[in-house]
């Protein structure tokens, strides 16, 4: 358990066992449609996007697949789903809501309104607000942290510089950073782990999702530069990994690395499009310059910033 516990933790555990009680998750079977929450909860997810196979209500209901199958197979055999052929694509196999389906999901969709209007019908309607932004919150940030914990930070190996070539090319591109004066173009992209392993004062990490290289960041020794000065140099994540606290986290990897190697300074140069990164620097004490330092060969950086270590 971490020792820095948030104080509102216990509290807030409570309250969620609370409203899972009073919402009957912990029953067997939800009524009026004698299912269980994640057969109800499979019907949803149907409706709402029309159809859906196993792999994916699996995936968007956290189940492992068989559990799901086994679950899902059950409401086929009460007649409420049935399978579907996909035109465009023969392999998919997906599950459809049947018109009796639809009729049972509109009477728990009724049973579950008129519970949660009873509830909220006992507050005013700014305590309706601070519920329903509360929940958001909460629900958005169990999801950025289920996400980060899937996520490793750890040294890059030889193994990983195809993925991360393509993971750097692919971020640049997007924020049109190509052509001369970028560092899309620097020899070490295509092998960034040799590049590291072979520079003195240099480390190199990669975040790692079940073995797919996903992003990466490191720092090496400003060129042109005093010794005690590094540079932070190509920190770039896919962007389905932005917003769920990996940039924070690479970042402080980072700049732990940058001490533990000797240097007292961290520079960086980034691009005035990059708006989110600026503000993750900015937060993490690094103060803009006028100008840049050293010569990293990247003219078409128009942000310089850096910071005391």
């Amino acid at each position: 358990m971490p020792e820095d516990l948030h104080p509102q933790v216990p509290k807030l555990r409570q309250a969620s066992r609370s409203a899972v009680r009073e919402l009957g998750m912990l029953r067997p079977t939800f009524l009026p449609g004698g299912c269980s929450q994640s057969q109800v909860h499979a019907m949803v997810e149907i409706e709402r996007h029309g159809q859906l196979t196993v792999a994916e209500l699996a995936e968007t209901l956290r189940l492992d697949k068989s559990s799901a199958s086994r679950s899902l197979a059950q409401l086929v055999e009460r007649g409420w789903l049935r399978a579907v052929t996909d035109a465009g694509d023969a392999r998919r196999k997906p599950l459809a809501l049947t018109p009796k389906g639809r009729d049972q999901l509109s009477r728990i969709n009724d049973a579950a309104n008129r519970q949660v209007h009873g509830a909220l019908d006992l507050l005013d309607e700014e305590e309706r607000d601070v519920v329903l932004r509360g929940m958001e919150l909460y629900a958005k940030a169990l999801e950025r942290w289920r996400k980060r914990a899937e996520l490793e930070i750890r040294p890059i190996r030889r193994a990983d510089d195809p993925a991360m070539a393509r993971v750097i090319r692919l971020v640049m591109t997007e924020f049109g950073a190509v052509g001369p004066g970028y560092s899309i173009n620097d020899p070490e992209v295509t092998a960034m782990s040799d590049a590291y392993q072979a520079r003195d004062r240099s480390a190199y990490f990669v975040i790692d999702r079940a073995g797919e290289v996903v992003g990466g960041g490191g720092v090496a020794p400003l060129t042109g530069a005093d010794p005690s000065v590094c540079e932070l140099r190509k920190m770039y994540f896919l962007p389905e990994l932005r917003g769920v606290g990996m940039g924070k986290a690479m970042l402080a990897t980072c700049l732990d690395a940058a001490r533990a190697l000797g240097f007292t300074r961290c520079y960086l140069e980034t691009l005035r499009s990059m708006a989110r990164a600026q503000l993750l620097y900015r937060d993490s004490g690094f103060t803009p310059l006028a100008g840049p330092m050293g010569n990293t060969g990247h003219s078409r950086c128009d942000v310089w910033m850096v910071k005391e270590l």
